[in-house]
């Protein structure tokens, strides 16, 4: 049987993926509002999936304290996110 990507299968992991399918960027904050995530586990997250290669993060040097980083999917993120939705399907077909 196929099998669920072990990286898209974590809660917080598959919720960012599947706010990033919908839009073409989302910065830090808005992530974290929707996900409702602790800043430090979103930052991880956001990491695991950067360094898979499935979304890439870029960080704005802002005009005040704060820095903006913007995180987009990318093509093989893109990819493995079509796997892991027909991956499900079969899981599903079989009940």
């Amino acid at each position: 049987m196929t099998e669920l990507n072990p990286l898209l299968h974590s809660q917080l992991r598959l919720a960012i993926m599947s706010i990033l399918l919908n839009v073409y960027e989302a910065d830090f904050v808005y992530l974290k509002e929707k996900t409702e995530s602790t800043a430090g586990n979103l930052s991880v997250q956001l990491e695991k999936l950067a360094s898979a290669g499935y979304i890439t993060k870029e960080t704005d040097v802002g005009t005040g304290k704060k820095n903006r980083t913007v995180c987009r999917m990318t093509d093989l993120g893109h990819s493995a996110m079509q796997q892991y939705v027909e991956a499900l399907k079969i899981y599903l077909s079989g009940l």
